[in-house]
């Protein structure tokens, strides 16, 4: 079941009005995610109906051939991971206000995570090369 969700950067010049998502939290923890922003992403799928107010505040860069990153230009806050294809938005989910019901429910790039930390949680798990096989576009 998908919720809206609300939220903000962390100067609140960037609001997010409308992210419909579902509870799921995803983690990734491949070197470009980490370096992006010092550990796994922890992000939510939020479709491609997602609503900016401030959105001159919002830069993007593009990491990848198929997505780009947005950030906060005022205070450096992570907005989205998005698919270039499709214009998908995997979204941070510290951004949200209300998520207390996200449940961690999958991670990727596992073979990437490094051994100086785990999670608790048993979740389904993808190694990057399974995770490029089964979401990339066909070339």
């Amino acid at each position: 079941m998908s919720v809206q969700r609300k939220g903000s950067c962390l100067c609140g010049k960037v609001i997010i009005s409308e992210a419909k998502a579902e509870g799921k939290i995803g983690a990734c923890h491949c070197d470009m995610c980490r370096r992006w922003g010092g550990g796994p992403l922890l992000a939510i799928d939020c479709g491609t109906d997602v609503k900016f107010s401030g959105e001159q505040f919002i830069r993007a860069f593009r990491s990848s051939d198929w997505a780009e990153r947005g950030f906060c230009a005022e205070c450096g806050t992570h907005l989205f991971y998005r698919l270039s294809q499709n214009g998908q938005y995997i979204m941070p989910a510290g951004l949200f206000d209300n998520s207390d019901d996200l449940v961690l429910d999958h991670q990727v790039c596992i073979d990437s995570k490094p051994g100086y930390y785990n999670f608790a949680e048993h979740t389904p798990t993808m190694t990057c090369d399974e995770m490029f096989a089964a979401f990339a576009p066909a070339q």
